[in-house]
Protein backbone atom coordinates (compact mmCIF):
# COMPACT_ATOMS: atom_id res chain seq x y z
CA UNK A 1 0.00 0.00 0.00
CA UNK A 2 0.85 3.59 -0.37
CA UNK A 3 2.55 5.77 2.29
CA UNK A 4 0.63 8.53 1.63
CA UNK A 5 -3.26 9.38 2.43
CA UNK A 6 -5.25 9.34 -0.60
CA UNK A 7 -8.47 10.67 -1.30
CA UNK A 8 -10.56 8.65 -3.74
CA UNK A 9 -13.32 10.57 -5.69
CA UNK A 10 -15.58 8.73 -8.44
CA UNK A 11 -17.51 11.22 -10.99
CA UNK A 12 -19.41 11.57 -14.07
CA UNK A 13 -17.88 14.09 -16.42
CA UNK A 14 -20.50 16.75 -15.88
CA UNK A 15 -19.86 16.42 -12.24
CA UNK A 16 -15.81 17.35 -13.08
CA UNK A 17 -14.88 21.05 -12.40
CA UNK A 18 -12.90 22.69 -14.43
CA UNK A 19 -9.96 22.57 -12.57
CA UNK A 20 -10.43 18.57 -11.92
CA UNK A 21 -10.79 18.31 -15.83
CA UNK A 22 -7.89 20.14 -16.53
CA UNK A 23 -5.43 17.98 -13.77
CA UNK A 24 -7.18 14.81 -15.47
CA UNK A 25 -5.92 16.27 -18.99
CA UNK A 26 -2.59 17.18 -17.83
CA UNK A 27 -1.62 13.70 -15.94
CA UNK A 28 -2.90 11.65 -18.88
CA UNK A 29 -0.92 14.03 -21.77
CA UNK A 30 2.46 14.44 -18.94
CA UNK A 31 2.37 10.18 -19.43
CA UNK A 32 0.72 8.78 -22.53
CA UNK A 33 1.99 11.91 -24.90
CA UNK A 34 5.14 13.12 -23.36
CA UNK A 35 6.93 10.31 -21.38
CA UNK A 36 5.47 7.27 -23.72
CA UNK A 37 6.39 10.00 -26.54
CA UNK A 38 3.53 8.78 -28.75
CA UNK A 39 1.29 11.36 -30.54
CA UNK A 40 -2.34 10.45 -30.22
CA UNK A 41 -6.54 11.80 -30.49
CA UNK A 42 -6.70 11.74 -26.42
CA UNK A 43 -9.99 13.36 -26.44
CA UNK A 44 -11.73 10.29 -28.29
CA UNK A 45 -15.76 11.81 -26.95
CA UNK A 46 -15.51 8.48 -24.59
CA UNK A 47 -14.74 10.66 -21.18
CA UNK A 48 -18.24 12.49 -21.45
CA UNK A 49 -19.37 8.63 -21.16
CA UNK A 50 -17.53 7.25 -18.52
CA UNK A 51 -17.04 7.98 -15.20
CA UNK A 52 -13.53 9.64 -13.79
CA UNK A 53 -11.54 8.04 -10.69
CA UNK A 54 -8.71 10.21 -9.00
CA UNK A 55 -6.65 9.33 -6.48
CA UNK A 56 -5.65 12.77 -5.13
CA UNK A 57 -2.75 13.21 -2.29
CA UNK A 58 -4.09 17.12 -0.90
CA UNK A 59 -4.66 18.98 -4.41
CA UNK A 60 -2.59 16.71 -6.40
CA UNK A 61 -3.68 14.22 -8.65
CA UNK A 62 -1.67 11.56 -8.53
CA UNK A 63 -3.70 8.58 -9.88
CA UNK A 64 -6.59 8.08 -12.36
CA UNK A 65 -8.28 6.00 -14.58
CA UNK A 66 -11.14 6.15 -16.62
CA UNK A 67 -14.66 3.84 -16.14
CA UNK A 68 -15.97 2.83 -19.67
CA UNK A 69 -19.67 1.74 -19.59
CA UNK A 70 -20.69 -1.77 -21.83
CA UNK A 71 -21.42 -0.52 -25.10
CA UNK A 72 -18.80 2.04 -25.21
CA UNK A 73 -15.20 0.75 -26.09
CA UNK A 74 -16.37 -2.67 -25.71
CA UNK A 75 -19.32 -4.73 -24.92
CA UNK A 76 -18.19 -5.16 -21.63
CA UNK A 77 -17.32 -2.51 -19.11
CA UNK A 78 -13.87 -1.22 -19.37
CA UNK A 79 -11.05 0.62 -17.46
CA UNK A 80 -9.24 2.76 -19.87
CA UNK A 81 -6.22 5.84 -19.48
CA UNK A 82 -4.70 4.10 -16.47
CA UNK A 83 -2.35 6.14 -15.13
CA UNK A 84 0.31 7.49 -12.48
CA UNK A 85 2.28 10.60 -11.86
CA UNK A 86 5.69 9.40 -12.20
CA UNK A 87 7.04 11.02 -9.01
CA UNK A 88 4.47 8.45 -7.05
CA UNK A 89 5.45 5.00 -9.33
CA UNK A 90 6.92 2.25 -7.08
CA UNK A 91 5.11 2.68 -4.21
CA UNK A 92 2.13 0.48 -4.90
CA UNK A 93 -0.08 3.28 -5.69
CA UNK A 94 -0.87 1.25 -9.32
CA UNK A 95 -1.99 -1.71 -7.74
CA UNK A 96 -4.47 0.04 -5.43
CA UNK A 97 -5.85 2.34 -8.33
CA UNK A 98 -6.27 -0.49 -10.28
CA UNK A 99 -7.95 -2.37 -7.02
CA UNK A 100 -9.94 0.53 -6.36
CA UNK A 101 -11.10 0.80 -10.27
CA UNK A 102 -12.12 -2.70 -10.28
CA UNK A 103 -14.19 -2.11 -7.51
CA UNK A 104 -15.95 0.87 -8.52
CA UNK A 105 -16.48 -0.68 -12.39
CA UNK A 106 -17.62 -3.67 -11.15
CA UNK A 107 -20.21 -1.83 -8.95
CA UNK A 108 -21.34 1.37 -11.10
CA UNK A 109 -21.85 -0.72 -14.13
CA UNK A 110 -23.19 -4.09 -12.38
CA UNK A 111 -21.52 -6.35 -14.40
CA UNK A 112 -19.56 -9.88 -14.18
CA UNK A 113 -16.70 -8.34 -16.99
CA UNK A 114 -14.42 -6.07 -17.04
CA UNK A 115 -12.12 -5.49 -20.65
CA UNK A 116 -8.92 -3.54 -20.99
CA UNK A 117 -6.24 -2.83 -23.58
CA UNK A 118 -3.26 -2.87 -21.57
CA UNK A 119 0.54 -2.39 -22.92
CA UNK A 120 2.22 -5.74 -23.03
CA UNK A 121 4.82 -4.83 -20.83
CA UNK A 122 2.45 -4.74 -17.82
CA UNK A 123 0.70 -8.10 -18.91
CA UNK A 124 2.44 -9.55 -15.29
CA UNK A 125 1.11 -7.11 -13.43
CA UNK A 126 -2.90 -7.44 -14.40
CA UNK A 127 -2.34 -11.10 -14.63
CA UNK A 128 -1.68 -10.35 -10.53
CA UNK A 129 -4.50 -8.62 -10.45
CA UNK A 130 -7.01 -11.39 -12.06
CA UNK A 131 -7.10 -10.38 -15.74
CA UNK A 132 -6.10 -12.56 -18.47
CA UNK A 133 -5.19 -12.19 -21.94
CA UNK A 134 -7.71 -12.78 -24.69
CA UNK A 135 -6.19 -11.35 -27.87
CA UNK A 136 -2.68 -11.52 -29.72
CA UNK A 137 -0.40 -9.11 -29.54
CA UNK A 138 -1.00 -6.01 -31.46
CA UNK A 139 0.06 -2.15 -31.91
CA UNK A 140 -2.11 0.71 -30.33
CA UNK A 141 -0.49 4.00 -31.63
CA UNK A 142 2.83 2.48 -32.04
CA UNK A 143 2.77 0.76 -28.68
CA UNK A 144 2.05 -3.36 -28.08
CA UNK A 145 -1.07 -3.98 -26.38
CA UNK A 146 -3.08 -6.87 -25.68
CA UNK A 147 -6.75 -7.33 -24.82
CA UNK A 148 -7.43 -8.70 -21.10
CA UNK A 149 -10.72 -9.43 -19.63
CA UNK A 150 -11.59 -9.85 -15.45
CA UNK A 151 -14.37 -11.93 -14.49
CA UNK A 152 -16.00 -11.44 -11.27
Amino acid sequence: MTSMQLTWILKEFSALSPAELYAIIRLRNEVFVIEQNCIYQDADNKDQLSLHLCGWAGDELVAYTRLIPPGVSYAESAIGRVVTAPAHRKSGLGRELMQVSIKKTFQAFNTGTIKISAQVYLKKFYQSLGFEQCSEDYLEDGIPHIMMLLHK
